[in-house]
């Protein structure tokens, strides 16, 4: 759902963009800087030390910001490359699965909630790019994206509710999962 808003929101992401490049710092660069602060947040969820759901969600934003960042770097640079496009979808699913171990550890969620949040999450992913595989772009396709779900952990989990965030993730994940699984049969050729 998100990544259908980026068409309205080209104008101040490429200003993002043009801001980042500015630095001369490669897309790769900010790739790895929105996987350490992702890792960072694992942490905090993990240490379940006071605030933690707090700091964890923050640091979590901001891993998201730098997410659009190098993407952002990339376009306006013209440095766009398979190794990046490689790299930044690897180290998506690192932070996304880092996240769910850090809210384990942390003991925010019933394990077996935060075990399926992780599987429909990898699922939601695999869908895709096995989608891609045979030519039939998802990009879009689904309510719960991997921002929409990190989004829900991260502001859901600020104000206290994690396990309810958990829940929502599963739910959402699990929906998308379908949508992408239904709209692939349909247009296999």
């Amino acid at each position: 759902m998100l990544n259908n808003l980026r068409e309205t929101l080209r104008p101040a992401l490429e200003k993002i963009g043009k801001g980042f490049a500015s630095t001369g710092l490669s897309p790769n660069f900010w790739t790895v800087v929105g996987l350490v602060i992702a890792l960072l947040s694992a942490i905090v969820y993990a240490l379940g030390i006071q605030n933690g759901l707090i700091i964890g969600g923050v640091l979590l934003l901001v891993s998201g910001f730098f997410d659009i960042v190098d993407g952002q770097v990339a376009r306006v640079t013209g440095k766009t490359s398979k190794k990046g496009s490689y790299l930044d979808s690897m180290f998506d699913k690192i932070a996304e699965v880092a996240i769910f171990l850090g809210i384990l550890i942390g003991g925010y969620a019933e394990p077996y909630l935060v075990m399926l949040a992780i599987t429909l999450s990898l699922l939601v992913s695999y869908a895709r790019a096995k989608s891609d595989a045979i030519n039939v772009k998802l990009q879009g396709v689904g309510i719960g994206e991997r921002a929409e779900r990190l989004l829900v952990i991260a502001i859901i989990g600020i104000i206290g509710y994690m396990e309810p965030a958990i829940i929502i993730v599963v739910i959402i994940a699990g929906i998308t999962l379908i949508q992408r699984m239904v709209v692939t049969s349909k247009n296999i050729k």
